[in-house]
């Protein structure tokens, strides 16, 4: 196959993994975006210019997160070897559990996909995509609401990941508390446990069927419900405490909220808008604790590709 086009834009949203029960399987896609431009080039060589999140250490050169996926998909999309310029604006805070490593990966297949001309609206080039960056993560919770939009429910079935995305209803809106430090995924997996109990399973299981229901109707009495969890929270608290009690201290208040991902960011989901009413009951945090407040809407497009 050969270059279509020779520069793409790509923009991919921020994403929420987990939402409480759905611990590696449930997503959800947030309007809040990370955005690359590539240009294919004759050379081999790689040039990138980085602003905003991780400008001052992410990598320069092949090591870079969205070459190594844009490479591997273009091997998977038979293109041919090239060089790469690449700009990127990174928004999406690193290590903190807004799906900034799906969004590189996502970023990368995706602009692989947009050189070799590939229509990226296309049902069975997203499913592409998706597979493509799911198996470079290795799990693909973050990946799939990055791709599709929306809340996603995914799975592995042999060596394939297929995922199902659920409609939001147009009133759920997220907040998103951002501390000021930060927490490897590797090191919020170490605390987790090999065995649970059975009824912590069930619980959980009764909890993630209702998410779809609760943000499709936007009914905060059963969202509140839905994003209850025993499975990971409790066990990765102690490595987030700050984040565990701003949890903990909005449900007191009949919020629902959870960590988002492995944190250690805090998301709220609720239908309609209380940004007043969560900037005046967490003041307290904010200024203790080192917090940033997002007030983000939900995405329902996914990953974009245009030729530049």
């Amino acid at each position: 196959m050969t270059f279509v086009d020779t520069r793409v834009r790509v923009d991919v949203p921020a994403t929420s993994a987990n939402l409480g029960p759905g611990f590696d399987t449930c997503g959800l896609a947030l309007g809040f975006y990370d955005t690359i431009a590539v240009e294919a080039l004759p050379s081999v060589g790689v040039s990138i210019d980085i602003h905003g999140q991780g400008a001052d250490y992410l990598p320069r050169d092949e090591r870079h997160l969205v070459v190594k996926a844009l490479r591997q998909a273009a091997q998977e999309f038979d293109l041919p070897e090239f060089g790469i310029r690449m700009t990127a604006w990174n928004r999406i805070p690193q290590s903190r559990g807004m799906g900034s490593s799906a969004s590189a990966i996502v970023s990368g297949v995706s602009a692989a996909a947009g050189l070799a001309g590939l229509d990226t609206a296309d049902r069975e080039v997203r499913d592409a995509i998706f597979n493509i960056s799911a198996h470079i993560e290795g799990h693909p919770d973050n990946v799939a609401p990055a791709v599709y939009g929306g809340m996603t429910v995914s799975w592995k079935k042999n060596d394939t990941f297929s995922t199902v995305q659920y409609n939001v209803h147009e009133s759920i809106n997220a907040w998103i508390f951002v501390p000021d430090f930060e927490l490897s995924t590797k090191e919020a997996r170490e605390v987790l446990p090999h065995d649970v109990l059975f009824s912590d399973a069930l619980y959980n299981v009764s909890r993630v069927a209702l998410l779809p229901a609760a943000l499709e109707r936007a009914d905060n009495d059963l969202l509140f419900d839905a994003t209850q969890d025993t499975l990971h929270q409790q066990y990765r608290a102690p490595l987030m405490q700050p984040s565990a009690d701003l949890v903990r201290f909005f449900r007191s208040r009949g919020y629902a909220a959870t960590i988002s991902g492995a944190g250690p960011c805090v998301l709220v989901l609720h239908a309609g808008d209380i940004t007043d009413t969560l900037t005046n009951i967490t003041s307290q945090f904010m200024d203790m604790s080192h917090w940033r407040m997002n007030h983000l809407s939900i995405d329902h497009q996914g990953v974009t590709v245009k030729a530049e």
